[in-house]
């Protein structure tokens, strides 16, 4: 686990089902992890502050969020995904299911694509839409998960991002594959939405 940035924590984990390395964040301030799995040394590795509150940024993005004991938040038009005895709570564009982290749809993708913003962090969190290979450029998902349309899918990401990157301030991109960008993340985003250099 590494603080970076003020407050926000990262780790990586093997997905269980996946056999891939994700990342999952956590939101100190906010007392909220993103995307969890268990970090190494599980929950004592959060000490005497766990966390009240789990966020998806999808519903595929359950992982390991239910060994946390916390309530689970996810998009509402995902909670098909759910049983009724998993109890986790819906949220909608431009709620807050946590105090300080607001919800941003992105849609195109899925329909339960979405953006979290965290502001006191500059911050957003992205659940699919836009990946990294570890440290590399943004880039896509492979094409044989974008339905039957991929350009299609990749026009309408690219559309929804180049407005993230107009109507949010934020510095540093928390991304559920691939290592975060810390700083810089919001013109790196822009120029990956417009196809500029």
């Amino acid at each position: 686990m590494r603080e970076i940035l003020p407050g926000v924590v990262h780790w990586t984990g093997t997905h269980p089902k996946l056999g891939i390395e994700v990342s999952s964040y956590w939101l100190v301030p906010e007392r909220a992890v993103l995307n969890p799995l268990l970090p190494p040394g599980g929950l004592r590795a959060f000490q005497a502050e766990p966390p009240e509150s789990v966020l998806l940024t999808n519903r595929h993005h359950l992982r390991e969020a239910e060994r946390f004991g916390a309530p689970v938040h996810a998009p509402r038009v995902g909670l098909h995904e759910f049983t009724a005895e998993q109890h986790v709570q819906g949220y909608d564009d431009g709620d807050e299911p946590v105090p300080g982290v607001r919800a941003r749809h992105i849609g195109a993708l899925s329909d339960d694509e979405f953006a979290l913003v965290i502001p006191r962090a500059r911050a957003v969190a992205i659940a699919d839409g836009v990946v990294r290979d570890g440290d590399g450029p943004l880039g896509f998902v492979p094409d044989q998960y974008m339905g039957d349309d991929p350009e299609g899918v990749k026009d309408g990401l690219r559309a929804a991002f180049a407005a993230l990157a107009d109507e949010v301030d934020f510095d540093a991109l928390l991304l559920a594959h691939g290592d975060p960008l810390p700083t810089g993340a919001r013109e790196v985003l822009r120029r990956f939405a417009t196809g500029s250099s």
